[in-house]
Formats: structure tokens, sequence, C-alpha cells
């Protein structure tokens, strides 16, 4: 099995997990997003980081799922975290959702470390007949080892449960005295994603949050270039289906210099 003898904790804020060869691979160049550019989401910034806060402080703190739609923030929420409190100790570990099932080994490598682990999995999320959460359910709450005090999983996902639902499974659902008692499949779903004591939830966003976001990306465009602007950055969202922090980013790659 691979060690972390090779990684600087000290001077290596993040790896990634590498499942061919056991080993954790240090990250040196590090996206340098920060939370004051990311808008219309501060309501699950102030969560969020207060749980990271609390985390690093020691204290109780939750596992964290950030589920919605797609290019709302969920993972540029991660990476403001780390340059944000990397200073005090927090370190990432990012694990593919095909790696999940690495996850034990991956802890043992860190669970003694001086540092503050958040291990994360972007996108994630388990198809019909597949085991691998079960290792993760393990890690978070399901072993007869506490789980490392150092180490808490934050993933983002699309899926609210991260496994597919439906509809038929709401029919094995019944109501015993007013509660409501969940059919056996409903019930494994659950079990996974009621292991985040911290669900932060991620919607579309309205026309004028996007053109917000557009005007801070433009922030050195003229006024009277707004209308126009305006006009190209909408227009570029309905081509590419929804309007999001992603799309407009999307845009001021492709058009930035053009107003």
């Amino acid at each position: 099995m691979a060690t972390s003898g090779d990684i600087d904790w000290s001077r290596t804020p993040a790896a990634i997990w590498r499942s061919r060869t056991d080993t954790l691979r240090p990250v040196e160049n590090i996206d340098p997003i920060r939370f004051d550019q990311l808008l219309g989401i501060d309501e699950q910034i102030n969560a969020i980081k207060k749980n990271t806060e609390r985390f690093i402080e020691g204290l109780p703190a939750n596992n964290a799922l950030l589920w919605g739609s797609r290019g709302t923030g969920k993972s540029s929420i991660i990476k403001a975290l780390l340059n944000e409190y990397r200073p005090r100790g927090l370190r990432v570990i990012e694990v593919d959702k095909s790696d999940i099932v690495d996850l034990p080994e991956i802890v043992d490598l860190i669970c003694y470390k001086p540092y503050s682990y958040i291990v994360y999995s972007d996108d994630l999320s388990f198809d019909e007949g597949e085991s691998a959460y079960k290792a993760l359910k393990s890690i978070m709450e399901g072993s007869i080892e506490l789980p490392p005090g150092n180490i808490l999983i934050y993933a983002t996902s699309n899926r609210r449960h991260l496994m597919p639902e439906y509809m038929q499974e709401n029919d094995q659902s019944n109501v015993v005295r007013t509660e409501i008692h969940h059919g056996e499949a409903v019930e494994e779903k659950i079990s996974l994603s009621d292991r985040f004591g911290l669900w932060l939830s991620f919607y579309p966003i309205n026309q004028a949050e996007y053109l917000k976001m557009i005007d801070a990306l433009f922030v050195d465009t003229h006024p009277e270039d707004r209308e126009t602007l305006h006009k190209e950055a909408i227009k570029f969202a309905l081509a590419k289906g929804g309007r999001s922090g992603r799309a407009a980013k999307q845009f001021y790659n492709s058009y930035s210099g053009d107003f």
C-alpha cells in the first residue's frame, strides 16, 4: 500500500488519489478562486464556512453534500475553502467516484497527520447495482472504528440522494400511526445521503443574477457597452441550455476583449 511519506503536507495543500498506483499525487497548481468571486450563493457559502471553521478548530462538524443544478458553484466552493483555510491547516484530497472503494486505504494514510483533511469527490453519484457506496457509508459512520476526527467528506452531486430514484419505489412506503415508513429500496438510498449532516442545495439562477455575474466578470468594460454585452450573454446562455455561473465564465472566456 502507498504511504503519504513523499508528501510534505506543510507545503502541499492538496493531493489527488491515483488508484492505479495507489498513491497520492501532490497538487501544486491550485485554482486561485476566492469566495468573493462566487455570486448568488451567499447562504451556501456561509453555511459551509461555518462548518469548516468548526472542523479545523477541533469542534464537532458534519460531512457535507452540495447537490443541485449543474454549473451553480458547487465545486468552486470547495476550491475557495482550500484557499481560505489552507493557512489554518486545511488540506484537500480529491477522490474520483470510481475510486471511492479505496477510501479506507486513503483514510489510513492521513488519519494521524496533524492537519484537517477534506476528502472531496466531485459529481458523486452511484448507478443501480453499484456497491462502491458501501465504502463511503462505512467511513462516515458505519464501521466499528470511530470516524477520524481530522477527516470530513465533502461531495458534490446532481442527485439529492446520490443514487437514482424511481416512482415505483414510493409505492413501497406506508404510514404507521402518522409516521412514514419507507420501503427497503428507499431506505437504502436515504441511508447514504443521510450520513451527510450538512446538505446545501443549489438552484438555477434567474436572468438578473446571471447578468450580475457577467458584469462582475467584465468589470473593466465601459458602461456604454453593457446593453450589447447583456444581449450577447443572454444569447450565449440560451444556446448553452440555461443560465449558470459556469455559463457566465464560459461566455467571458469566449468574448473577453470584444466589448
